[in-house]
């Protein structure tokens, strides 16, 4: 069953009076108890997807799509009350920085007790309903790893390591049992004993609870040890998505070759030194986008064609949008 269903998101934003577009026809589905991988590049529009999912986004912009749902739900008919109430008990996100997430002044133990739903409180005593709720927290905390609980709670953000932050702050996505948990590339610039415990840790949560988990990064080799599907996005348009090990065996689209050959390699065969595959160019800026496939300027298989853009093409259930795919051979 799919939770969420996107199908055509395009927003669009006005830079010195022309409106451009940051997501052009965006196409994402995410099934119950499904790890699903959106990988690119920088500014390739992951975070703005996200934004768009859980409504902030500035007025002035402008959001469409020919769909748009949350368990049937329309969410751009929906609104702002009735959203926030979905976001707030059904989806939660985990982001990056999760130190720059947190209120400064308050400390962690403060931040999670009052987030603790109503629902979730039986006791009617007001005495009782704080000791259910500080039962709940430190419950939270050790599912999550953090041991010392008591030190964690008294704490306030700037106290505390990256990976502990990061464990807390899945502990809060937690204590509202949502549906689905939206992880902005939680392991940037973590080592890797730390990202090692968090994957672990999403990967736990997704098997024991059924919870799914819409993970966004840019590592391909965190996100191939735990994602069941991705979808691969560059400036702002989905190039190809499908099963997780299906894709690693065969992409079709040359970008998503790209990002799988840019990943590290471990072979015991391979020479000193050797250098990292890397595709040549950068990606462009909102203002000078190119006509047609967006990758086109650096693609090595680009033609006369692709001044035109590719359409959705699908083998079995794997979908590229790409006018020379990778299983053609090129004339």
């Amino acid at each position: 069953m799919s939770l969420l269903d996107i199908k055509n998101l395009t927003l669009e934003i006005d830079i010195a009076g022309e409106w451009v577009k940051a997501l052009d026809k965006i196409n994402l589905v995410i099934n119950e108890g499904q790890i699903h991988a959106l990988v690119g590049e920088s500014g390739s529009g992951k975070s703005l997807i996200i934004k768009a999912i859980v409504g902030a986004i500035p007025q002035r912009w402008r959001v469409t799509a020919d769909r748009m749902t949350w368990r049937g739900q329309d969410l751009l008919t929906m609104s702002v009350k009735d959203r926030r109430k979905v976001i707030r008990s059904d989806i939660s996100v985990i982001f990056q920085n999760p130190k720059n997430s947190l209120d400064p002044l308050q400390t962690l133990g403060e931040q999670l007790t009052e987030i603790v739903p109503e629902s979730r409180i039986e006791s009617r005593l007001f005495w009782r309903r704080t000791k259910e709720r500080e039962k709940i927290v430190i419950e939270l905390l050790h599912r999550v790893g953090i041991k010392d609980h008591k030190l964690c709670m008294q704490s306030y953000a700037h106290q505390i390591s990256n990976d502990v932050c990061q464990k807390f702050m899945i502990a809060m996505a937690l204590v509202s049992e949502p549906k689905l948990i939206i992880a902005d590339d939680p392991t940037r610039g973590m080592e890797v004993t730390a990202k090692s415990q968090i994957l672990k840790l999403l990967s736990r949560v997704n098997q024991v609870r059924k919870l799914s988990v819409l993970f966004v990064s840019h590592d391909l080799l965190a996100i191939s040890s735990m994602a069941h599907y991705m979808t691969v996005l560059y400036c702002g348009q989905t190039v190809e998505s499908g099963n997780m090990l299906q894709l690693k065996k065969r992409a079709l689209h040359p970008y998503t070759q790209a990002l799988l050959d840019s990943a590290p390699s471990f072979r015991k065969d391979l020479a000193p030194k050797s250098a990292l595959s890397s595709l040549d160019g950068t990606i462009p800026t909102l203002q000078h986008l190119p006509i047609g496939c967006r990758l086109g300027p650096r693609c090595p298989r680009a033609r006369r064609e692709c001044v035109v853009v590719p359409s959705v093409r699908r083998v079995h259930e794997h979908y590229y949008s790409c006018h020379f795919p990778l299983h053609w051979d090129k004339k």
